[in-house]
């Protein structure tokens, strides 16, 4: 019943944010607004500005990446968001696309049912792992109203969110997205984003284009996920908000004004491409006058391959709010075109369907870039309702991901939480050691003792009172400096003539390794267990001692963490 309603409720968001930024769009097209034409280049910078406006003295919140951000919640808030987060995207992503960002608005819908969805598990007190998947469910039901495909919505949830695919998971996965399919047809009826002509069916020859094709995607995959996080990283060098803004917006507006497609998602692009009016999807150019040669055609497609990158991810790094999953298919479809036009015009006598290399095209950067290549496989077999291209979509998505994969281990979703240890997997074993928390486990009941102490205090104030075996040698303000096992001890601790004459700093020595609270999560602490055979560890907060892990305490935790999470 849940997935149902979070279905529901994920198409509802879909079907808003799309009406909303279509609103917008027609009244800046509109002759309500004339001198939008003249002065294209300073809309998409008006758009980043009331982005930040909103953000800041509004909504007092900053504008995140919606899948990285719903990866942190499933790993380290066991699939808590903030309720601000569902109306976050409903607001800023219409306006960032409505004024011609260069993103997309997939990211956003999921961003949004996903916290109506986490919003919705903690009115029901719902538990951590069921959270989880509703939440699956959400992203299920947001792709499954933008796109009316079902099953690459489901797939996608497993893929990405690394659901685990059982029939307790795929029941309520397959609700949530008929709920969310017939959300979308009721509010927008019949009308899908992409409007095909008929598919030329799958011919044996081809063959060795496919295989081109899928190493251009590959390729080409990398160098998108290569220039998002190098815009990124640029614009990370300037302090202040505004100096972001201003460089963003002027960019986008320059890019804009010069390459028209790459305003808002592109959609209308990709459509013109499937039904081979490339002039009409180039739109005005500087370059109209030569647009009767087919090889400045290719340029010019080529160009938006090259340039939609860019215009997205200045988009994000100024400061706009939306997705990459649309924007990557609109380079895909470019580059596609652009492969089976060079086939066509290169006077070797072989002739390929532009329009299915353009289907290809947005396959293969799918899943070269999102590392989804089941997801790419069936969201274009459904988009084409068709099951003509299954063989060349295999092909071409296979050999984007492997060179992509050998390239790149992780996304543009997933790196930066990769690198934080922060990241939930298809490995079982790695999502526990992630989902495991630290604090619980950390024992405190070991007395301390100081480098200037005797061998007599020692024994009488630590040893003879404690548990233990080991005792953490400390500095006056909390600092640790060693530790002293009593197996250390044991030949002198009955020999009263050096009592008085050797001090706790004679007998300490260095712990085998040393836990940093904050930065050392399970799998590190793990393994510094193995690499240095020891049972207990000590744990330190920037230097100043918190106590010890025990390898016993924690591997019992990870064995109740794995039940838990296999149930």
């Amino acid at each position: 019943m849940l997935s149902i309603l979070v279905g529901f409720m994920a198409g509802l968001a879909a079907v808003l944010l799309k009406n909303t930024t279509h609103f917008i769009q027609v009244v800046l097209e509109s002759d309500v607004i004339s001198w939008q034409t003249s002065f294209y280049f300073i809309i998409p910078g008006i758009g980043l500005w009331m982005v930040y406006l909103i953000s800041q003295y509004v909504l007092k919140k900053e504008v995140a990446a919606a899948i990285p951000l719903i990866l942190y919640a499933l790993s380290k808030r066991n699939g808590v968001m903030d309720r601000i987060q569902a109306y976050i995207p409903l607001l800023l992503a219409p306006i960032t696309v409505g004024f011609g960002g260069s993103v997309g608005l997939l990211g956003p819908a999921i961003a949004s049912g996903s916290a109506i969805s986490s919003t919705i598990s903690t009115l029901f007190h719902i538990d951590s792992k069921t959270r989880v998947l509703l939440i699956g469910c959400a992203t299920a039901g947001a792709i499954s109203a933008v796109f009316k495909s079902p099953l690459a919505g489901l797939i996608f949830a497993v893929e990405v969110f690394s659901l685990d695919l059982t029939l307790a998971s795929l029941l309520p996965l397959l609700f949530a997205s008929v709920s969310s399919v017939v959300t979308s047809y009721f509010f927008l009826g019949d009308e899908v984003l992409f409007r095909l002509t008929t598919i030329e069916k799958f011919n044996l020859i081809d063959i060795p284009f496919y295989i081109v094709l899928g190493i251009g995607t590959g390729i080409a995959s990398i160098y998108f996920t290569k220039m998002y996080f190098g815009i990124q990283q640029f614009f990370n060098r300037f302090p202040k908000k505004i100096h972001k803004l201003l460089i963003g917006g002027i960019a986008i507006g320059v890019m804009l004004y010069c390459i028209p497609p790459l305003y808002g998602e592109g959609l209308g692009f990709v459509n013109d491409l499937l039904h081979g009016d490339h002039l009409n999807a180039l739109g005005k150019t500087p370059f109209d006058a030569f647009t009767g040669n087919i090889w400045i055609v290719i340029a010019l497609l080529f160009g938006i391959t090259i340039f939609k990158a860019i215009a997205m991810t200045t988009t994000f790094a100024a400061g706009g709010c939306g997705g990459i999953f649309i924007p990557t298919m609109v380079m895909g479809s470019a580059l596609g075109n652009v492969v089976a036009k060079v086939i066509n015009n290169l006077g070797i006598g072989f002739q390929v369907s532009e329009t299915n290399f353009t289907l290809l095209g947005m396959a293969g950067l799918i899943t070269g870039v999102l590392h989804a290549p089941l997801t790419s496989i069936f969201l274009i077999a459904e988009i084409t309702s068709s099951y003509e291209l299954f063989v060349p979509l295999m092909i071409t998505a296979a050999i984007s991901f492997t060179i992509s994969k050998n390239s790149m281990d992780h996304t543009i979703y997933t790196r930066e939480l990769s690198k934080k240890g922060q990241l939930l997997t298809h490995n079982k074993d790695e999502t526990v050691l992630t989902l495991l928390e630290i604090d619980p486990i950390i024992e405190t009941n070991f007395i301390t003792v100081s480098p200037t102490d005797t061998l007599k205090e020692l024994l009488h104030n630590a040893v003879a009172k404690s548990s233990r075996n080991i005792f953490p040698v400390v500095d006056a303000t909390e600092n640790l400096l060693g530790i002293i096992l009593l197996d250390d001890i044991r030949d002198i601790m009955f020999d009263t003539s050096v009592y008085d004459t050797t001090t706790v700093s004679i007998l300490m020595k260095q712990a085998p390794d040393v836990i940093f609270y904050a930065k050392d999560d399970a799998k590190c602490i793990m393994k510094k267990f193995q690499d240095t055979g020891a049972w207990n560890l000590p744990i330190v907060n920037e230097g100043k001692y918190q106590g010890f892990i025990s390898k016993s305490k924690l591997l019992t935790a990870y064995r109740r963490k794995l039940i838990t999470f296999t149930r």
